[in-house]
């Protein structure tokens, strides 16, 4: 895959982040970070020249499409699209439509796009089904002793952290979907460990509030995988194999850890950090989290071999 072909796709995902034209500043501000973090580590210094010509209508969404003339890149396009739609769990009308528009564009086989669309749907499906989408609001703001010992809750967010470093070395499209809905599942484990009764909204809130954006999130693992050249084999080429590119790192052990940490202190404490406490101490979780996902490495590689997606789904799903 050539730069101008990498540029198309990341234009499709841009258009795709906005697409519902509701984003929120916060997560607007997170897309323009991950932007400038890619060109930076990947020497492509026009990504956030793309950012800023999506946002402000100046692309062609016509143009990038059309610069894939491959049928596996057209399908790599699309399914990055639909994650990106469907990063925050679900997809709007405007969403809907935007990527009934990109397929017709991109000229895919219907029987392909039933199999894209469903795998990410059958993701945020089991989500949901692991975590209440509505539940009792949570109680009186009091510090909680949680009903396990410290050592089981490190252990099991260590585990989410080993288990979203291996997904993001994987080269398809419902991994890195997955990494979301298990940081996700780990918070409300760690909230239900100190007797707080949480729903998917409050740990999105909680996310958001700590300064990982949903779809921003998804975007720079996309990024990463994409410019790294992780994703230039598409079509199945390298499906169920680590690729040989794998960044490097896997960085979403970084972030997963440090959100389970910060998710510990919050609820321990009563709740009591504000937006501005909630992403310094996360920042300042972030950084030892990245100096262990070296020490990890090898653990996440070797757990990245022997994924599959019925074993991950049932991971999401609890069993």
């Amino acid at each position: 895959m050539n730069p101008e072909q990498q540029r198309a796709i990341l234009t499709l995902a841009l258009f795709a982040a906005f697409a519902d034209g509701e984003k929120h500043a916060r997560e607007r501000e997170e897309i323009r970070r991950i932007a400038d973090a890619l060109a930076a580590d990947a020497g492509a210094p026009d990504l956030m020249r793309l950012y800023q010509d999506v946002l402000l209508k100046r692309a062609s969404l016509e143009r990038a499409a059309a610069t894939l003339s491959e049928a596996e890149h057209r399908q790599l396009a699309y399914e990055m699209a639909v994650c990106v739609c469907e990063a925050d769990g679900h997809t709007s009308e405007a969403e809907r439509s935007f990527l009934d528009d990109l397929k017709v564009r991109l000229g895919l086989d219907a029987t392909r796009v039933d199999v894209i669309e469903g795998e990410a749907d059958a993701i945020v499906e089991l989500s949901q089904a692991a975590v209440p989408v509505a539940a009792a609001t949570p109680g009186p703001v009091v510090a909680a002793q949680p009903n396990v010992s410290e050592a089981e809750l490190d252990k099991s967010i260590l585990n989410y952290s080993l288990l979203n470093g291996a997904l993001e070395l994987l080269p398809q499209s419902w991994a890195s979907m997955a990494i979301i809905p298990l940081q996700i599942k780990m918070v409300y484990g760690v909230g239900k460990a100190h007797g707080v009764s949480l729903d998917q909204g409050h740990i999105k809130e909680f996310i958001a509030a700590a300064g990982v954006g949903l779809t921003s999130q998804y975007l720079e693992q996309f990024g990463r995988k994409l410019l790294g050249g992780l994703l230039g084999k598409a079509a199945g080429k390298t499906v169920g194999k680590v690729g040989s590119a794998a960044t490097g790192m896997a960085f979403s052990f970084a972030t997963t850890y440090a959100l389970g940490q910060l998710a510990k202190r919050y609820y321990a404490g009563g709740r009591r950090m504000d937006t501005a406490m909630l992403r310094d101490t996360f920042q300042n979780l972030l950084g030892p989290a990245k100096q262990m996902q070296t020490h990890y490495l090898p653990q996440i590689r070797q757990q990245a071999e022997t994924l599959d997606m019925g074993r991950v789904m049932a991971m999401v799903r609890g069993a």
